[in-house]
């Protein structure tokens, strides 16, 4: 073999390494990714009962309710509600007619059971993947939530 091989070998070599590396790197984080999602996206992608799921929209008017083990309410986009389920204490600032995020996952009845429930931290305050949702959907609100 001459020395330009040897070279080669090696450089191909470690480069095959690397490449498996990463591969094992992106397979392990790729677990632990939520994505987040609107109620309308959500619907269009019927995830797999086990994803878990970031999702965001407003609080529906009037849909908060609330069982003797968890509150249940309904989340809006321009064109779509999906009823939350959460056991749990709501934040504070937590309103009907406001924006929130829910981390968790769908139930075979296609209720979204949060283990998290984010609410804005003020009356101007929106996360950015969620008022860029609701700019896209034409719900967005302009003056009632800083751009």
């Amino acid at each position: 073999m001459t020395r330009k091989q040897k070279r080669m070998t090696v450089v191909f070599g470690g480069l095959t390494v690397l490449s498996v590396a990463v591969a094992l790197m992106l397979t392990g984080l790729s677990e632990q990714v939520t994505f987040f999602r609107t109620p309308s996206e959500l619907v269009a992608l019927k995830p797999s009962l086990d994803s878990r799921i970031r999702l965001g929209g407003i609080v529906v008017d009037g849909s908060v309710r609330g069982d003797t083990d968890a509150v249940r309410f309904d989340i809006e986009d321009a064109t779509t509600q999906i009823t939350v389920r959460y056991a749990g204490i709501l934040p504070d600032l937590f309103r009907e007619g406001q924006g929130i995020i829910a981390e968790g996952a769908l139930d075979p009845s296609g209720t979204f059971m949060a283990d998290t429930v984010l609410a804005k931290h003020d009356e101007t305050y929106m996360p950015k993947e969620v008022a860029d949702a609701l700019k896209e959907q034409g719900y967005w609100q302009p003056g009632s939530i800083s751009e």
